[in-house]
């Protein structure tokens, strides 16, 4: 006698015209596992952001939004040749220093970007296509050509989020102690562009609100020795998407933004004089009752 075949062996004469017969092991691969991405800052990276003076008393917030030519070791040096990134293109020569030593002089928090604005510039909206630069200054930047969205996403999240994180907490410091943050942002600019000289030493520039820019340019130019350029060799009217417009003028704070041209600046010499011709000329009008106020300057 045979013995019958195990249960799940069994056929009908009608199985073939049943449908697939019936599989214990899956027939298909698995789904490959989400792909993990390798953060884009590593141990070796500077942070995206290093505020000054934490424990300041005062209501002076200095912010350095091009401070650095960092770029994080992941992306090594986005094809570019080391000239490239000494050049203006970078960052904004001379800044950190002035913003270092106002901060020094004024006892004042200070905020300063971490890495290149050509990884990702703080100071601009994330939707202006100069955010993440493929050209600066006719200079392609081969490491940002066709970037996905994942890898833009790394960049906003890792630097400019956590940049602007740094920039909050320290205006809401100032807040906490009942005071009206007064922003002064530092830049600075070449003394040619396209091949047209820029005879400024100092611009300042600001939007609306004319309680600081205002008698700022009227102090620098008494002082005789310079060219102060009155929202030149850049405008600040009508801007979008920057720090000061983003962490400033929504709520009132008095702000002026700062470009000091990168020649007298590049030494630790000239920075230190530019720290001192600033801060001599903002060092009596901190004491503005009108600085001290909440105040809106909607625009047209």
């Amino acid at each position: 006698m045979v013995a019958s075949p195990p249960e799940h062996h069994r056929h009908s004469a009608t199985d073939a015209t049943e449908g697939p017969a019936e599989h214990r092991q899956p027939v298909t691969a698995p789904a490959p596992a989400p792909r993990v991405a390798t953060p884009l800052l590593g141990p070796d990276d500077p942070p995206p952001a290093t505020t000054l003076n934490q424990d300041a008393d005062g209501p002076l917030l200095l912010v350095c939004d091009h401070a650095s030519r960092a770029i994080p070791r992941l992306l090594g040096d986005l094809g570019l040749p080391e000239e490239q990134l000494c050049r203006h293109i970078a960052y904004d020569i001379g800044a950190a220093e002035v913003t270092r030593r106002l901060a020094d002089r004024f006892g004042a928090a200070a905020v300063l970007s971490g890495f290149s604005r050509l990884v990702i510039d703080p100071n601009r909206d994330l939707d202006d296509p100069t955010a993440i630069p493929v050209v600066s200054d006719d200079v392609v930047i081969p490491g940002n050509r066709a970037l996905d969205a994942e890898a833009q996403a790394q960049r906003v999240e890792a630097l400019f989020k956590p940049y602007h994180a740094a920039v909050a907490a320290a205006v809401s410091a100032i807040r906490a102690r009942g005071q009206v943050p007064v922003m002064v942002s530092v830049h600075s600019f070449t003394p040619a562009m396209r091949g047209v000289a820029r005879p400024w030493h100092i611009g300042v520039l600001w939007d609306n609100d004319p309680r600081l820019p205002v008698p700022l340019i009227e102090a620098l130019k008494t002082d005789g020795r310079w060219c102060v350029g009155d929202n030149q060799p850049y405008s600040g009217r009508g801007t979008l998407g920057g720090t000061v417009e983003t962490h400033a003028t929504p709520a009132g704070y008095p702000n002026v933004l700062l470009e000091v041209r990168q020649d007298l600046i590049a030494t630790p010499e000239g920075a230190a004089l530019w720290a001192q011709v600033i801060g001599d000329a903002l060092e009596p009008l901190l004491a503005l009752p009108s600085l001290a106020t909440i105040r809106h300057y909607p625009r047209a």
